[in-house]
């Protein structure tokens, strides 16, 4: 028998459906218990009317009918399965055709008496329903129990949409400048400062062990990397010598990976050991070959000096401080640092060196060939007083001799550095992003120094700890929710050529291009006061420029924006990225958009770089005793890029400045091949034509201006698309690095910011040997390399361009 009651819509919206949401936490809602009381009465009442046992409740639904009106309780009873079943199957009951009679007809008959009997029954069936329907709606009405239950549940399962909530980016920037102050900076230089703390020593692991504890405190998730790696340190029981004139000197400074034996040569001064250097010397015909090379500090790199040094066939390199550059009062300077030509371990070069790896033996091609020592300035002066041959070139004298030096001046150079190996570890931390949050911006720090380091590692560790533990208390208390994953890393081995960084890059760079969209290095962040340089990949150059604006107008420092504020920002700010730069393999090898900055002195060049005199007093003289005001202000700088790029819906990398850069290039290339062919049209044959590559540079062009118009006609909160646009803009710098270079032989692939064979400026360098008919001029292989920067140039277009579909295919 079926009883039906009907509710309406309000009432099934909160009774039947609130409380089935509720029963899955609390077991059966109040409005089942109430209804299950009346069915028993029913069952009971039923039984004893029909004068049998009571029959079992088999099914009970409360659902919404189709239409969505009204809700039924419906009630099957034991009667109904034993006519259901009782027949020719299931479902027979349906049959509105059957001759079987009724269950309660076949047992009472059609009497008078039954029928009064039957009628009294529905009337008390009839009652019986109306006081289920009543109980259902005054539950609704009356009960608060079930009601306040589901505000409850509700309440409790809250959770992100979508997209992460948008802070105002004024609200964010005014947070993080809350956040920070200079007196802060003071117990953190205190913490992180130490007297020994060379990389892979006892100092340098407590330091990071130290990083890591604050990492903690902050709440980030943290972890380490530990890789075994080999450095070259000076001899232990040895020294390494420089013999001249009878008088033996045994420097305390060295430069790793340096060549070791035993070499005699005649002395020849070549200034900085610069390219056009070398071209003045051999403008007056002075053979080098053979040459004991003598060189002043600064301007370029050890590792370049050596290797420009080797071409032109010298045996050995010695490198000193010069007092004009390295204004020391007297003192002694020793100069410690490493001739590799590239970065990372030499004896893995492009692969990681993780304890479980096992390559055959191999050594990096930017290892030299030849000796190289670091000398005192009063060591050279002693060697100046002494030469002889032709006078120095104009422009070149300083406080130097007057001379070269001749065949006569020779000079003994003996290196005996000992190669180790020792483990360095990495430390790093990270604050997870709310909706990307497999992308992340890295930022990192040098931590270890040849002596105090106090410009070299403890600011730029300082900066980077002061930075997580601002950035963590506004995610944590502020409401700041950033879209995208910050990572904090601690870096060793630093000093012997970015190893630690440049492992971790090898050790994960197939996740690395496509994850971490830049970094932002912090060493050398205060060296100075006087003004302010940055050195960074071009699609970061708009955001240098606003991140100035914005911190220059809540600091009024002068000297942050002197410079900019009299003229053209770019040429005034912005310098090139070296070589010994730690930013540069992540650009180079990594293809990862990466920048470096900080305050200078008026040189733009800290002398107490790669020296044991770089300490707090030396700091503070040329910053005036202004180091932590300098390191708020970096640290804000710093902090405003990193905000910048996980804060905003599309990141803040401008792909229209390769453009420019690329064109310039193009025609470079174009004019000087037009030349050549003119002047030796037997080098070059008339088909090769500039065309394609012109054709290319176009098609980056078309396709950058194609993707700022999608970005321009987007909808911020279409999350995938906002994702698919980033993922174009994340895989410019990472094309630029040529794909027909291995990068163990050439770890350094990028043909714009690279000097490599494969870069642009290699190509247009080869037309200048090209048109003096050098020897070291190959037509071949000029051609070969001219087709595939050609087709690097036409790679990065087709990937910018996004699906293939979209793709210019004029080349």
């Amino acid at each position: 028998m079926v009883v039906t009651t009907a509710v309406n819509k309000e009432a099934a919206k909160r009774s039947g459906t609130s409380c089935l949401r509720q029963k899955k936490s609390v077991g059966l809602s109040c409005v089942e218990k109430k209804i299950e009381a009346a069915m028993d009465q029913a069952r009971s009442t039923i039984s004893k009317i029909f004068n049998g046992e009571p029959h079992s409740y088999t099914r009970f639904n409360l659902t919404q009918n189709m239409e969505g009106d009204n809700s039924q309780v419906e009630m099957k009873l034991s009667s109904d399965i034993d006519e259901e079943v009782g027949g020719n199957g299931v479902g027979d009951h349906l049959n509105h055709n059957s001759t079987r009679k009724p269950y309660v007809a076949q047992k009472l008959g059609r009497t008078p008496k039954n029928l009064c009997f039957m009628a009294a029954t529905t009337l008390l069936i009839f009652i019986i329903g109306y006081l289920i329907g009543y109980l259902v709606h005054r539950k609704k009405d009356a009960a608060p129990t079930c009601a306040l239950s589901v505000e409850r549940f509700e309440g409790a399962v809250a959770h992100e949409t979508g997209a992460a909530p948008l802070m105002d980016w004024d609200d964010v920037k005014n947070l993080l400048a809350q956040k920070l102050d200079a007196a802060s900076f003071e117990p953190v230089f205190r913490e992180f400062s130490s007297d020994s703390h060379r990389a892979g020593s006892p100092g340098d692991e407590v330091l990071g062990n130290k990083v890591i504890k604050k990492l903690i405190e902050y709440g980030m998730k943290t972890w380490t990397d530990e890789h075994f790696v080999k450095v070259q340190d000076p001899p232990a029981s040895d020294s390494n010598k420089v013999v001249f004139n009878g008088t033996t000197e045994s420097p305390k400074g060295f430069l790793s990976y340096s060549a070791n034996g035993k070499v005699k040569g005649a002395v020849l001064y070549a200034y900085y050991g610069q390219e056009n250097d070398f071209m003045s010397l051999r403008g007056k015909n002075i053979n080098m070959t053979g040459r004991v090379m003598l060189v002043r500090a600064g301007r370029i790199s050890f590792a370049e000096k050596v290797a420009n040094a080797a071409k032109m066939g010298a045996v050995a390199v010695l490198i000193y401080p010069d007092t004009s550059d390295y204004p020391t009062g007297g003192t002694p300077t020793e100069l410690f640092g490493h001739v590799h030509m590239g970065s990372g371990d030499p004896y893995t070069p492009g692969f990681p060196s993780f304890n479980h790896t096992q390559f055959p033996p191999v050594q990096s091609s930017g290892l030299p060939t030849i000796l190289a020592q670091t000398i005192t300035s009063s060591m050279a002066s002693n060697i100046w007083s002494k030469l002889g041959g032709q006078n120095v070139p104009e422009g070149w004298q300083g406080l130097e001799g007057p001379n070269l030096g001749d065949q006569s001046n020779v000079i003994t150079v003996e290196v005996n550095n000992v190669l180790n190996e020792k483990k360095i570890i990495n430390v790093f931390g990270v604050i997870r992003g709310f909706v990307d949050a497999d992308r992340y911006v890295v930022i990192g720090a040098q931590r270890d120094a040849w002596g105090v380091g106090f410009a070299t590692s403890t600011v730029g560790t300082s900066v980077l700890v002061e930075l997580a533990r601002s950035i963590s208390d506004m995610v944590k208390n502020d409401g700041f929710k950033p879209r995208r994953s910050i990572v904090f890393a601690s870096w060793s081995a630093g000093e012997y050529g970015s190893v630690g960084a440049t492992e971790w890059l090898e050790g994960y760079l197939s996740s690395l291009g496509l994850k971490a969209f830049s970094y932002i290095n912090l060493d050398g962040a205060v060296t100075g006061q006087n003004g302010f340089k940055a050195a960074a990949s071009p699609l970061m150059y708009s955001l240098i420029e606003s991140t100035l604006k914005e911190v220059n107008s809540l600091n009024p420092i002068k000297t942050l924006f002197s410079e900019f504020a009299r003229g053209n920002w770019e040429s005034n700010v912005l310098e090139p990225l070296k070589l010994d730069n730690a930013a540069y393999p992540f650009i180079a090898f990594s293809g990862i958009p990466s920048v470096s900055f900080g305050f200078t002195s008026d040189k733009s060049e800290y002398q107490y770089f790669g020296t044991l005199l770089d300490t707090r007093e030396k700091l503070n003289m040329v910053t005036g005793n202004q180091v932590p005001q300098l390191a708020k202000i970096v640290t804000q700088f710093a902090g405003h890029m990193v905000l910048r790029l996980v804060h905003d819906h599309l990141l803040r990398l401008d792909v229209m400045k390769y453009d420019k850069i690329i064109r310039t290039n193009v025609a470079q290339i174009n004019g000087k091949v037009n030349t050549v062919k003119r002047m030796h049209p037997q080098l070059l044959p008339e088909a090769l034509t500039v065309k394609w590559m012109i054709s290319a540079s176009g098609s980056y062009s078309r396709a950058s201006r194609k993707l700022v118009a999608d970005i321009q006609n987007s909808d911020l909160e279409d999350i995938e698309m906002c994702r698919i646009i980033n993922d174009r803009i994340m895989a410019v710098e990472r094309n630029f690095l040529t794909p027909y270079v291995s990068p163990r032989e050439d770890p350094f692939r990028h043909i714009l910011l690279d000097a490599g064979s494969q870069s642009l400026k290699a190509l247009a360098n080869h037309l200048d040997l090209l048109k003096e008919v050098h020897p070291n001029a190959d037509a071949d292989l000029f051609r070969y390399q001219f087709a595939l920067a050609t087709w690097t140039v036409q790679g990065c277009a087709n990937s910018l361009a996004g699906d293939i579909w979209s793709l210019d295919n004029e080349i």
